[in-house]
């Protein structure tokens, strides 16, 4: 009861302190931050800051404020700590209380005030943030976002910085070493998830769905975290000097209630034991990505046919399912049939014609993916049957990346061995895919299929999906659908319900049909037509898109209401639209090679003249010559004029950092201005527009080599008969008009 009633004394002197105060009321501030000068999101564009919506307003500032809060509770926990002996009163104050009740009483006023100033944070921004993101604000992620991004950190930042100050019992050393702790969080460990404590691994958050797969990551690492901190605060504890004793002797002290080191070793060992057996990424050291090692001594033979049963866990993020495989061959022999499977996922039982047969699995992980094999017995018929399960991995090599594998009751990607185990050495697969999910999430085949209900019950409704082949691709969410009948073929435009009141205003039906008329027209088709029709789905926010025979992909973070506002790609919403869907030619159609971020020649010079061209052609001259022609030529003229621009021996003589942001910033200004304008002198130099589109026409539909299939600027400038210095800008190039 005393050391209840010390707390409650403690915590109230802490309340009564200018300093506490102070260090509240930067910490309620400290998400402006998060708004102007500290913006860990990843941005699409180099010439704007664009992210989603809710990563502007709601996952940077909480990001800042993390940041910021944990810095001040660190640097306040020091001082307050260090309160006593600064005053000379160590001596009386280990007197009237024992040195381990009053540092576990301060740690724990300490953490009290720091979760009430993160609540009245909270409540001054949820105002701020509703308003700011209008129809994506969603209160669940609000409270999530505020709750992991930032509230987490503070008790780590404070269990570190107490540690270390009843370790050292100085303040300087404490606070020293607590800032290269941050500094490896925000520097060398930033792109390890596991270990930037700090700041977590976050480049983007949906608006339009959910995002509970990243929040599980976070969580993850939190906890290890706090229990790796909470082990070494333990550690620290039984270092709190008493009778005069130095450190030694103090441990030796402390350390005779075997309960206590006890706490302080298994909270070691539950951190420890989180961090290697974490869930979310494969343990693979394997780096080949080329996954041929699945095929090295891997012979197909026999055919089958595949029937999935799949139950997805949108709660747990699980999937559960059972896969049965019926395989004919004309030699019945024994042999084993080998399958990828998600690491994550557990093998239940194996049963061949019913009765239970041996299986392998590798343990080797190839690009997220396992090998199962299956030893089968011999026989014309075999109908194996296998049971598995489990939370999905994703690949460690992008583990700054995660959360494509979402499963949750408003979005699912089931990609490949995700959704099933895929045989690799059988041939003439069919298969049929049944999957349970809850009511009002549609589910869309990525390619030509279709997905059919077969029957509603209370809450969930089955799907029946027909494919020619295995290695399906399923993606589902509560989308919106719109048919658009154009050039001859159905587009079926997915895009999430949430998103609906900004594809309205954007005319996304109207411009996606202008882009499909235009582009087919002059370019020729996209090669991953499906026949008559073709799915674009827009996905949850993603690291980028892709397209097969049938079906592709438009990244939610380029439909967002700031990124229809992005001036570089366009004068209006709708023209943006326009630019984003163009990107299905240039960039998907026709890719390009993005390993040098600053060369001028890329999908967004191509794009962004396609859609001037559409513009003049929907629009008349004016209009295009006003929002894009005169505006590339001032951004042109100011380029030029940049004083980096006309000395760069200046630029090379800047630190590195500097020199990359200033380059970054001016790659932005060639790709979607100077590129451009360097198209349309062109356009002039081949005899006109007719002439420009037979030749970006044959650049379209010609075969590339495939072993590097990019479209280049020497591979345009050969088909315009130029060379790089006929198409140098002059002065009435970029001043012209």
């Amino acid at each position: 009861m005393r050391a209840f009633r010390l707390f409650y004394q403690e915590l109230a002197r802490l309340l009564r302190s200018r300093t506490t105060w102070l260090a509240a009321l930067c910490m309620i501030l400290s998400p402006l931050a998060g708004l102007t000068v500290y913006r860990p999101l990843y941005s699409t564009s180099s010439t704007a800051y664009i992210t989603t919506t809710l990563g502007q307003y709601l996952a940077n500032p909480a990001l800042a404020g993390g940041l910021t809060g944990a810095v001040l509770f660190a640097v306040l926990t020091v001082w307050e700590l260090d309160r006593v002996r600064r005053g000379g009163m160590d001596a009386l104050a280990d007197a009237t209380v024992p040195p381990l009740t009053a540092s576990l009483v301060r740690l724990m006023a300490i953490l009290c005030a720091a979760a009430l100033f993160q609540a009245v944070t909270m409540a001054v921004w949820l105002p701020y943030t509703a308003a700011a993101a209008g129809a994506v604000f969603d209160g669940r992620t609000y409270f999530l976002v505020y709750l992991l991004f930032m509230a987490a950190a503070l008790p780590l930042a404070i269990l570190f910085s107490s540690a270390m100050y009843q370790f050292t019992q100085r303040m300087d050393l404490s606070i020293a070493l607590f800032a290269v702790f941050a500094g490896l969080s925000l520097t060398v460990w930033s792109e390890k998830w596991q270990l930037c404590w700090l700041n977590p691994c976050v480049w983007a958050i949906s608006d339009d769905f959910s995002n509970d797969r990243l929040f599980r990551s976070v969580a993850y690492m939190r906890l290890t975290w706090l229990a790796a901190l909470a082990g070494v605060w333990s550690l620290s504890y039984l270092c709190i000097r008493r009778y005069g004793k130095g450190l030694g002797g103090s441990f030796a002290l402390n350390a005779r209630r075997i309960y206590r080191p006890a706490v302080a070793a298994a909270l070691l060992a539950c951190a420890a034991i989180a961090c290697l057996s974490q869930p979310f990424l494969d343990h693979s050291v394997n780096t080949d990505i080329t996954g041929m090692g699945y095929f090295e001594t891997l012979n197909s033979e026999g055919s089958a046919k595949l029937h999935v049963q799949v139950r997805p866990d949108s709660a747990a993020g699980r999937v559960e399912g059972t896969l049965l495989c019926s395989i004919s061959t004309e030699t019945p022999q024994e042999r084993e049939i080998t399958f990828a499977v998600n690491p994550g996922y557990e093998i239940g039982a194996v049963r061949a014609n019913g009765q239970a047969v041996p299986f392998t699995v590798a343990g080797e992980h190839i690009q997220n993916n396992d090998l199962l094999s299956v030893s089968i017995p011999a026989a014309m018929e075999i109908e194996l049957e296998i049971e598995y399960g489990g939370f999905p991995t994703e690949w460690n090599l992008v583990e700054s990346l995660q959360g494509d594998c979402e499963i949750s009751g408003q979005y699912m990607r089931l990609e490949n061995s995700v959704l099933a185990p895929v045989p690799l050495n059988i041939w003439g697969l069919e298969e049929i895919v049944d999957i349970v999910l809850p009511s009002g999430i549609i589910p869309i085949p990525f390619g030509t299929e279709e997905a059919h209900l077969l029957e509603e019950n209370s809450g969930t409704a089955l799907w029946r999906i027909e494919a020619s082949s295995a290695n399906m691709c399923l993606y589902a969410g509560d989308y919106i659908r719109e048919d658009i009948e154009t050039a001859g073929i159905c587009i079926e435009f997915y895009y999430a319900r949430k998103h609906q009141p900004i594809m309205e205003a954007a005319g996304a039906a109207d411009a996606i049909k202008a882009v499909v008329e235009y582009c087919a027209g002059h370019y020729g088709p996209l090669s991953f037509y499906g026949g008559e029709s073709l799915k674009l789905i827009q996905s949850r926010v993603s690291s980028g898109g892709y397209a097969v025979p049938g079906a592709s992909l438009l990244n939610e973070i380029d439909f967002t209401a700031q990124n229809l506002s992005n001036r570089e790609k366009g004068g209006s919403a709708a023209e943006i639209m326009i630019h984003e869907t163009v990107h299905q030619w240039w960039g998907l159609g026709r890719m390009f090679d993005v390993s040098d971020p600053l060369d001028p020649w890329s999908a967004e010079g191509l794009t962004t003249y396609t859609t001037y061209r559409i513009v003049k052609e929907l629009c008349g001259e004016e209009t295009a010559q006003a929002n894009f022609v005169r505006r590339w030529q001032n951004t042109v003229a100011g380029y030029y004029d940049n004083f980096y621009v006309r000395c760069p021996e200046y630029l090379n003589v800047l630190p590195e950092s500097f020199q990359e942001n200033i380059a970054i910033s001016l790659a932005g200004v060639r790709h979607y201005n100077e590129m451009p304008l360097k198209l349309l002198k062109a356009e002039r130099l081949v005899g006109g527009e007719e002439a420009m589109d037979r030749i970006l026409s044959d650049l379209f539909g010609q075969e590339l080599d495939w072993t590097y299939p990019y479209l280049t600027y020497q591979n345009f400038l050969d088909a315009c008969g130029l060379t790089e210095a006929d198409l140098e800008l002059t002065e009435e190039d970029v001043y012209a008009g």
